[in-house]
């Protein structure tokens, strides 16, 4: 029986195409299905977040790893199902507690319209004054109204990509010990003991910046309550929790919460300050623009940086750049990025000029 012989090694040029022609196609595949990426991050993150708790269940309950997840994210839809049981009623309590008499306001409204002003011996009357006005926002409403099909795509398209990242992350969360072995597997042997390192150098870096981002959300939350309680803010304490609830939504965060405040201040005005409503929102609005220049530029580069074992000026700088690629999520995975591109950065600068990769004693990620 003839000895069955081995495959030629590929050449040089060989492998050079072989990787450049890999690239190309990850670079298409990244371009072509380029939508699915931030739900598929999201859904990643989410995974990376319940890990823990599903290892945790397995454990001491000794179930399975399915049975583990299943009731992690049971846990996870009843918490999400308890915030607005517990929201809701008192929401609905604070709102009748605005006493807004919609048509008093009507009424005050209608009798200013049909008075006349004098100005430099003109008389105006302000009801044809507001005419054009009134037409002007019609116009731009109706645009609006029609396009009600296209809200109702809209709200589709965002519950079905909210199924994806929840069974994208089930799966992940499921079945990580298979995907954690298929991607030791991924290195030749040669290399596998070093990916091991860097893998394991990454996940100190995310789990720091998770918990850097629950230290972020506490200090913003605390901030914020002596923030309403010093300009005289109905619901203070809640406005303050709100504020760090909302700091895991860079930006987004900050215009929910400065549009709850400028309408509660607007309504019902400040509870100690004697000024106007309007100057209670006016101040409240300059107050927050002030902090969130503070939060972007000194505290999520200080607190997350640090965490991160980032510069504050580079955390910045990835921020405006994060922002710029990828926006939202850009801005809020911009400082763990970074750091795990560095660590990739010093072991492939190693790698090239024959250098220790992990010099003893010495961590990748300092």
């Amino acid at each position: 029986m003839a000895q069955q012989s081995e495959p030629p090694r590929w050449s040089v040029a060989s492998k050079v195409l072989a990787g450049f022609s890999l690239l190309a196609l990850l670079t298409y595949l990244l371009f072509r299905f380029s939508l699915m990426i931030p739900p598929f991050v999201l859904a990643v993150i989410l995974a990376y977040v319940l890990s823990p708790f599903a290892g945790a269940l397995q454990r001491r309950l000794r179930i399975r790893r399915g049975l583990a997840t299943v009731l992690t994210y049971l846990g996870l839809f009843g918490f999400a199902a308890l915030i607005p049981a517990l929201v809701v009623p008192s929401l609905v309590q604070q709102l009748s507690e605005l006493n807004v008499n919609v048509q008093e306001i009507a009424a005050s409204v209608e009798e200013l319209l049909s008075q006349d002003i004098l100005l430099g011996g003109f008389r105006f009357n302000l009801g044809q004054l507001a005419t054009p006005v009134v037409e002007a926002l019609r116009a731009l409403a109706e645009p609006v109204f029609g396009r009600t099909l296209g809200i109702a795509f809209d709200v589709i398209t965002s519950f079905v990509w909210a199924v994806f990242i929840v069974v994208v992350s089930f799966y992940l969360v499921k079945d990580a010990a298979r995907f954690r072995a298929w991607a030791e597997a991924l290195p030749p042997p040669a290399y596998r003991a070093d990916a091991q390192r860097l893998v394991g150098e990454i996940n100190v870096v995310w789990g720091a910046f998770f918990r850097g981002q629950l230290v972020l959300a506490l200090v913003v939350a605390a901030i914020m309550t002596l923030l309403s309680l010093a300009v005289g803010m109905p619901y203070a304490l809640a406005m303050g929790a709100l504020a760090g609830l909302l700091e895991f939504l860079p930006s987004i965060g900050h215009g929910i919460w400065l549009f709850t405040a400028s309408i509660l201040l607007f309504f019902q005005g400040s509870t100690w300050i004697p000024v106007p409503n309007w100057a209670a929102m006016v101040l409240v609005i300059g107050l927050h623009i002030v902090f969130q220049q503070v939060d972007l530029n000194y505290l999520i580069p200080r607190i997350i940086g640090r965490r991160v074992r980032l510069h504050p000026l580079v955390v910045i700088l990835g921020i405006v750049a994060g922002a710029t690629v990828a926006g939202v999520l850009g801005v809020m995975l911009a400082a763990p990025t970074i750091a795990s591109a560095r660590i990739l950065g010093r072991y492939s600068f190693a790698r090239i000029f024959d250098l220790e990769p992990f010099p003893e004693g010495k961590d990748a990620t300092a």
